[in-house]
């Protein structure tokens, strides 16, 4: 009888936590998500055909507005108006995305430095909002300590009140 109430748990074991422990099964979605419909063959056609063209254009140089004509609506009219002269005589700084891609074709010697200052900017940018939440985070607790100070005071005040009377 023994032998049998141990071979059931182990075969349970293994059947069913083992199983858990190896491949453990995700959390259901919460309630309020909705699922997204699959897509159809032919959007993901086009969806695949819109990558790959903005995939192409992105080793070029400059993004104009032939290449992401939705991007560029809202801009024509304020730069051409507000600008003028001084937007075509400035030029512009490359993004950090365009900088790697660039240093990328240049091999590894120019991609080092490239990603060293990446990194670089997001140390210092990780660390001065590190900084910001550590102050924060001080002045907070200051004002919970004055608070918790000042309610101490008038509780003592007012004992010292009762006990005088």
């Amino acid at each position: 009888m023994k032998v049998k109430v141990v071979c059931r748990k182990l075969y349970d074991y293994i059947r069913y936590d083992l199983k858990e422990i190896a491949f453990p099964s995700s959390l259901p979605d919460p309630p309020h998500i909705k699922k997204c419909r699959k897509l159809t063959w032919h959007e993901r056609f086009l969806v695949l055909k819109e990558a790959s063209r903005l995939y192409t254009a992105s080793w070029v140089r400059d993004i104009g507005p032939d290449l992401r004509p939705n991007d560029y609506k809202k801009d024509d009219g304020i730069k051409g108006k507000s600008h003028g002269d001084k937007s075509r005589s400035t030029e512009i700084e490359p993004s950090t995305l365009e900088d790697i891609a660039i240093a990328a074709r240049g091999g590894m010697e120019t991609l080092r430095p490239a990603l060293q200052r990446l990194y670089m900017t997001r140390a210092s940018a990780y660390r001065d909002a590190l900084k910001s939440f550590i102050e924060g985070y001080q002045e907070g607790i200051q004002q919970i300590m004055e608070k918790k100070e000042d309610s101490s005071k008038a509780h003592q005040e007012g004992n010292t009140d009762k006990n005088s009377t």
